[in-house]
């Protein structure tokens, strides 16, 4: 008999693109070989130019979601992504806390690619009062992780160094973070993993000519993927990393705004090989 796939929960909002959110979540969750449990905490309006309004969903029924099939399946490895609301927040850090053992990746999503807010001071606060304590690895982009250490009116904002950054996140009870470094004025991007001991790797990738969307749900996703799949946290990274790029480099523009990354990219290989031989 066949042994079930691995099984990732991802909390996070409804994006009717499939460029982001659950649906990002679970073609990533699913082409790295696990099966997706999706716990819709929001739902949005927007297209692939950005987010025009979020509709929060009621926080007893996002805990009754997540309970229902936590009892009902043995999960490997949590996700969370936009989150929506405070009550939510508090909801999910209670859920979570009754799994201790099991990994969480989180994607901390305070804005959209255009920059439209999606997660106010009150939520960070709760974000980080409640869940990092909890989390195993945080996928920051570094203007979310410099956001998360500062508040909005902070003159240095956009200055603080990202080593810093992480230390004082760190010491918010993460685990390990992974500073991504899209939004860096650099040749190559750098994604730096951190615990407190330091820098674990650092690794450069190719800066692709387009912006993406979904590319934070993407790798968040691909981490807690290849973490169900019981690889460490660096072999996590490292290798969901690789698959991000390959999805990026491999992404289509459907629309009038960002690309987005072809989570199947590897299917198409498949057949050209089959056809090829």
């Amino acid at each position: 008999m066949l042994q079930p796939p691995p099984i990732v929960l991802s909390f996070a909002a409804n994006d009717p693109t499939g460029g982001a959110g659950l649906q990002a979540d679970q073609l990533t969750i699913a082409s790295l070989g696990c099966h997706p449990l999706s716990i819709i905490t929001a739902i949005t309006k927007q297209d692939t130019t950005g987010v025009e309004e979020i509709l929060p969903i009621d926080s007893e029924w996002v805990e009754d979601q997540a309970r229902l099939v936590l009892e009902d399946m043995p999960v490997h490895a949590f996700k969370i992504g936009l989150l929506g609301s405070v009550e939510t927040i508090a909801t999910i850090a209670e859920i979570i806390s009754d799994y201790p053992n099991i990994p969480l990746v989180m994607d901390p999503i305070l804005t959209s690619g255009r920059g439209d807010e999606l997660a106010n001071e009150e939520m960070i606060d709760a974000m980080r009062e409640l869940l990092l304590p909890q989390v195993t690895i945080l996928t920051p982009n570094s203007l979310e992780a410099r956001h998360l250490v500062l508040q909005e009116s902070d003159p240095s904002k956009t200055e603080l160094d990202l080593t810093l950054c992480a230390h004082r996140l760190l010491d918010m009870g993460c685990e390990y973070i992974l500073i991504t470094g899209t939004h860096e004025n650099t040749l190559q991007v750098t994604n730096t993993l951190f615990t407190n001991e330091g820098i674990v790797r650092s690794d450069h990738w190719q800066r692709l000519e387009h912006t993406y969307h979904g590319s934070g749900c993407t790798l968040a996703s691909a981490i807690a993927a290849c973490m169900a799949n019981g690889l460490s946290v660096s072999d996590s990274v490292i290798e969901a990393q690789d698959y991000t790029w390959q999805t990026l480099q491999a992404g289509f523009r459907p629309g009038m705004g960002q690309h987005i990354p072809n989570r199947l990219y590897w299917a198409k290989l498949e057949a050209e090989n089959i056809n090829e031989s």
